[in-house]
């Protein structure tokens, strides 16, 4: 393949991973709004929906919230029914949050189709397939989280662009 049809099927899928972002963001909201939430409280929702309980503090780290704004989300989740806290059964110190029988039966209502539907795209794609696709999103995702961490830390992209390359040029 020459370099400019390689770099034309890489611009393509570059907006086409853009494009799922936005398509992904779209159904986010449409879930905050149906769940009368804002996303940040959707966040957390998920984050409890995948990880199972966690302590705020827990919560507050993997959602990037700082601890009062966590507080404050789990306040209004609580309002809402979708989260409960309970203390904990080793040490009666520690709280932990988990989602109410009706968030995972909202969640369900809201999200499942679509993860069923995905997982029947999923079947026609050999186990091959189904590894690169994982890597590629495992890969994706250590993207994301790096540049969103060095955003939040007032450093530009462009110092982990070429951070990137210093570290894939010692790779070769």
């Amino acid at each position: 393949m020459s370099n400019e049809n390689r770099d034309h099927l890489l611009d393509a899928l570059s907006l086409e991973v853009a494009e799922l972002q936005a398509a992904t963001d779209q159904m986010d909201e449409a879930v905050a709004q149906r769940l009368e939430i804002n996303r940040t409280d959707l966040r957390c929702l998920g984050l409890l929906f995948a990880r199972g309980p966690l302590s705020a503090g827990q919560l507050a780290a993997a959602s990037g919230l700082s601890p009062g704004a966590a507080t404050t989300a789990l306040d209004r989740l609580e309002r809402a029914g979708y989260a409960l806290r309970t203390r904990g059964a080793h040490d009666r110190r520690s709280v932990l949050v988990e989602l109410t029988p009706l968030a995972r039966q909202r969640i369900e209502e809201l999200y499942g189709p679509v993860g069923r539907e995905g997982r029947q795209l999923l079947d026609r794609y050999g186990d091959e397939e189904l590894r690169f696709l994982s890597a590629f999103l495992r890969d994706g995702l250590a993207l994301q989280v790096k540049h969103a961490a060095l955003l939040r830390a007032g450093e530009s992209s462009s110092s982990a662009a070429s951070q990137l390359e210093t570290d894939t040029s010692l790779e070769d």
